[in-house]
């Protein structure tokens, strides 16, 4: 396939788990693609389509440079795929205000400066485009210990129905998804724990921990045309996780804890 022949796209969070499965995915169907990361490492994915660029999405300036290269390097950017995002575990009671600031940065103000600038740049060019951002399960299936990490997925939910509306006059759609667990180091301590998975697995109807690719899939559904009078929706990619309470009620309360009412 080659839905992205001659498109540019800007993916975040693009040097390991979900934003380089989004890379290699855009990269294999024909897209020209700036892999912004924080991380230096994401220096080794350069090639002739794909430009490395380092930087902090929380800044606004990085943002707009990312943007610029991919003008530059592409002709446009058609695709701004905003993804990166910090999960770090805090109890309420010791929250910080630094820990709270740093979270919202990253998670909200980035995914905002990334859709504007885009979005200014297809405008610009008079060229309509697609914008996904990156949620969670979390904005609704809230998780102990991250309550900053919980609301700022709220946010980016909330986010992508405002920027759908404000855009759509412009022929720019803005989507979203929301992934559950999947196999990446972010997850790994449930992934690839002999004890906890299976138990963790038995509250995921199909099965399985979700694998890059399925992330992807459905980012590239979303920014392509197949999805063109699609705008302003969010998909859930949990294998069905949030859906209800499992039929194996032991053994779900003993994965999450729950203890009935």
């Amino acid at each position: 396939m080659s839905r992205f022949a001659g498109k540019g796209v800007v993916v975040t969070g693009a040097a390991q788990g979900l934003g380089l499965g989004m890379v290699e995915a855009f990269l294999a169907e024909g897209a020209g693609v700036v892999a912004f990361d924080k991380q230096e490492r994401v220096a080794e994915l350069a090639s002739e389509r794909c430009a490395a660029f380092v930087g902090d999405q929380s800044r606004r300036d990085d943002c707009r440079r990312a943007v610029e290269l991919c003008v530059e390097r592409f002709g446009h950017v058609d695709v701004m795929c905003a993804h990166a995002g910090i999960a770090e575990p805090l109890p309420l009671l010791e929250m910080t205000e630094e820990h709270w600031r740093r979270h919202m940065a990253v998670n909200v103000d980035g995914i905002m400066f990334l859709t504007v600038e885009a979005a200014r740049a297809m405008v610009a060019a008079g060229r309509p485009g697609a914008i996904v951002c990156t949620s969670s399960i979390n904005a609704w299936f809230v998780e102990e210990t991250h309550a900053v990490y919980n609301v700022t997925k709220a946010a980016v939910w909330t986010f992508v129905r405002s920027a759908a509306m404000d855009l759509a006059r412009h022929g720019i759609r803005v989507n979203g998804i929301a992934p559950g667990v999947a196999d990446t180091p972010i997850a790994e301590l449930v992934v690839h724990n002999p004890e906890l998975a299976p138990q963790y697995l038995k509250t995921i109807p199909l099965g399985r921990f979700g694998q890059p690719r399925d992330i992807a899939n459905a980012v590239l559904f979303l920014a392509s045309e197949d999805a063109s009078y699609i705008t302003g929706q969010t998909l859930v990619l949990d294998g069905g996780q949030t859906l209800g309470i499992p039929g194996d009620l032991e053994a779900a309360a003993e994965a999450t804890g729950w203890e009935g009412s």
